[in-house]
């Protein structure tokens, strides 16, 4: 019995050394980067809202800051938002030190129909958010689109503030996302991937003309063996032109599109083999151990 005792915790040990990712430390409050904040849609009833808080595990933060996302602020973030807009998908918005880059996870993916994690971060980098966990829910399938508002006032609650030039184009950047992926029958990964390369792109080579950023355009969507028609390629053409000339950092904003470039392409199956390496030389370690127990 002794001997089972210790193998389980060995085992248990070894997960943890094998995927660290699934412990947690205890819950603080940061004095330097301050509370997270919990933004819910306007339109969600009492208990709606209880579910969402629910999703997103406020109950195990040591402290928060709640708040609400309406109409009015879609207008604050983006020209020619309707002030009437339903707000429903909500989220968690922790801030990082800086370098740490985002983290952004759909608690209910089964309730955000329209946009992936990918999608939102390669937006709130448009958008000029960095260095934040970002957690998304919803108590009832809806396209997702009114988080990215939520999650502007969310950030600027902490002490910053965005550039609604840059807020605008990044909210017309998911809709472009969105469209391709529900029109054009391009996979949702697939879509992210291809605005992470172009911007990647642009960080890197600096085009200074519009058509150097078509070039860059249409050398991706061959690189990545896409078709749009005519009409949605001179759509992203422009979208990638406006974003050129935003005043953004490209110079720190190349090595977050890398990261989020290697995280796709990881989605999309290229993995490292060195993992998969690992988790097998792990599995074959146990496995002799638990055969010499019963030498």
């Amino acid at each position: 019995m002794k001997k089972w005792l210790v193998a389980a915790s060995a085992f248990l040990l070894l997960i943890g050394g094998l995927f660290p990712s699934i412990t947690q430390a205890d819950s603080v409050i940061d004095e330097k980067l301050g509370v997270p904040i919990v933004v819910l849609g306007a339109n969600l009833t009492d208990a709606e809202k209880e579910t969402v808080k629910k999703s997103l595990k406020v109950d195990q933060e040591a402290e928060v800051e709640e708040i609400t996302v309406d109409g009015t602020d879609l207008v604050n973030y983006i020209k020619d938002g309707n002030s009437q807009a339903r707000m429903y998908s909500s989220a968690k918005i922790t801030r990082q030190d800086e370098g740490e880059g985002l983290v952004i996870k759909i608690v209910t993916p089964e309730n955000i129909t329209q946009v992936t994690n990918e999608m939102y971060a390669t937006a709130m980098l448009t958008a000029g958010i960095e260095d934040a966990i970002v957690e998304v829910a919803a108590p009832k399938p809806v396209t997702g689109h009114s988080a990215l508002v939520g999650i502007y006032k969310a950030y600027e609650v902490t002490g910053e503030t965005l550039d609604t030039e840059r807020t605008d184009v990044a909210n017309d950047e998911l809709n472009l996302a969105t469209r391709f992926a529900k029109d054009s029958g391009i996979d949702q990964d697939k879509v992210a991937e291809l605005l992470t390369e172009i911007k990647k792109a642009i960080a890197d080579n600096k085009p200074v003309t519009k058509e150097e950023v078509e070039q860059i355009v249409n050398e991706q969507l061959k690189k990545l063996n896409i078709e749009l028609s005519e009409a949605d390629r001179q759509l992203l053409i422009e979208l990638m032109d406006r974003i050129r000339s935003l005043d953004i950092d490209f110079s720190k904003l190349s090595s977050q599109l890398s990261d989020m470039a290697s995280t796709i392409k990881e989605k999309l199956g290229e993995i490292d083999p060195g993992f998969w390496d690992k988790v097998k030389t792990f599995f074959e370690g146990l496995m002799d151990s638990v055969k010499s127990w019963f030498n």
